[in-house]
């Protein structure tokens, strides 16, 4: 599963350092838990990103209210029709510099412009970084400013196969103006980040044990004088074996899951690389480290080939092309699918963990939102963009297909943020507040 060190090698080097220090047990690394809260005040969101634009047919129900029907795209969430929430309407407004495929990434959830740079896109002016923060780190900073509220990580951002190159195409996440934040599309990463300190408890204990070991088989061959500062030292080692156990005598409410061995981060693996994060994202909610997360897909223009669907061809290439060539349109409802799958695998998972001391679920307390930073993939339009949301609802009306006419996603984030229970006043660009949230 991680990567771990001998526990010889461990012990000649943090190891010897850890031996040295008796109150090794009260070291702040060892205490990972903050204090459980309660659970019936939880509210969590989690947005969830794949790239390059929906296909019309086959995604957007034609009929509006409780019986709209579940196209091919949409099928794998008809177990969970009465917490859906399909939104025709929703348009990026944001202009300025870039590409609609920059603008449509880096101020999807930021709600701002780019600042002028140097990356030229596919066309229109240069661009850099964008201007402001995006909604999650704002309800983020919101949420941890309450000790009610504040968790270890506050968010955790998981990708899958994204790019290792930085630029607006990559990053949707922004911790403020000109500060974008990489997402971490390694799963191994993600859970020494999440749990390191948990494997950091067990190697100690490890290494303990086993100078106990050697502390024992040393007996029988040293001699009297030598064998009084033996039992000394194992005095010493059992006292700090029984306070570093003690200490971890608070444990998580779900165990880190198991992660499979050796997976390579490349393209044919996403479907392994998909489950094991969204598996690591719902443990994280699950203990409490963050009560938001995001779930990116490669990035804009990304151009994964998805070789298990029987596509291969990249993602972006077949996106261009255009409606009338059915062959195309049949693999991007097979890609678009997928990725629904996806969020229908996190939301049943959501749906498994109970909430302690309650009759619901995570998902009960939960809002998925599922979106992309285009419309339709050969026009680059920004109007309509695909916005699917699922769970607790927060307020909003769930288990129906509504539309909106023409409103910025400013006012969604707002509305959203509302729904977190943060009262605040504008989004993003503020003319593109004036109506205020939506109300859906």
């Amino acid at each position: 599963m991680i990567k771990s060190t001998h526990r010889r090698e461990f012990i000649r080097g943090a190891g010897a350092f850890a031996l040295a220090f008796p109150g090794l047990s009260s070291w702040s690394g060892l205490s990972w838990l903050g204090p459980a809260g309660d659970p019936a005040q939880k509210k969590r969101l989690i947005i969830m990103f794949s790239p390059n634009g929906m296909v019309r047919e086959g995604f957007w129900p034609k009929t509006e209210g409780p019986d709209f029907e579940m196209d091919q795209v949409l099928k794998p969430l008809e177990s969970l029709r009465e917490k859906t929430l399909v939104v025709h309407g929703i348009c990026n407004k944001v202009r300025g510099d870039g590409d609609n495929h920059m603008r449509g990434m880096s101020c999807l959830l930021t709600g701002n412009e780019l600042f002028p740079g140097n990356i030229q896109g596919g066309s229109d002016s240069p661009a850099g970084w964008a201007k402001g923060i995006s909604i999650d780190q704002e309800i983020r900073n919101y949420l941890q400013s309450n000790p009610a509220s504040r968790t270890r990580f506050g968010t955790l951002e998981f990708g899958v196969q994204v790019s290792n190159q930085a630029d607006p195409w990559t990053r949707m996440v922004y911790a403020g103006p000109n500060q974008p934040i990489a997402p971490i599309d390694d799963p191994y990463r993600m859970f020494e980040k999440m749990f390191g300190k948990v494997k950091d408890r067990e190697n100690l204990l490890s290494i303990l044990d086993l100078v106990q070991q050697d502390i024992e088989s040393t007996k029988s061959v040293v001699d009297a004088r030598d064998l009084k500062l033996l039992d000394s030292h194992k005095k010493f080692v059992d006292k700090m074996s029984l306070d570093l156990k003690n200490s971890g005598s608070r444990t998580y409410a779900v165990d880190p899951p198991e992660l499979p061995r050796n997976v390579a981060n490349t393209g044919d693996n996403m479907p392994d690389l998909a489950k094991m994060q969204i598996d690591l994202l719902v443990n994280g909610l699950a203990n409490d480290l963050n009560r938001i997360a995001t779930l990116q897909f490669t990035k804009s223009v990304g151009q994964a080939k998805m070789h298990w669907l029987d596509v291969n061809e990249g993602h972006h290439e077949l996106s261009h092309d255009p409606d009338e060539k059915q062959e195309s349109q049949d693999k991007l409802r097979r890609i678009n699918t997928w990725y629904c799958e996806q969020l229908a695998y996190l939301c049943n998972q959501l749906g498994k963990v109970e909430e302690p001391g309650t009759n619901q679920s995570m998902l009960d307390n939960t809002l998925v939102v599922w979106t992309n930073e285009l419309g339709h993939g050969n026009s680059h339009t920004l109007n309509n963009l695909p916005m699917v949301m699922v769970g607790g609802g927060f307020g909003f009306e769930m288990g129906r297909f509504t539309k909106v006419k023409d409103v910025s996603t400013t006012r969604l984030w707002l509305a959203i943020a509302h729904a977190m229970g943060h009262p605040m006043e504008s989004f993003g660009l503020a003319e593109l507040c004036q109506d205020g949230p939506v109300k859906l």
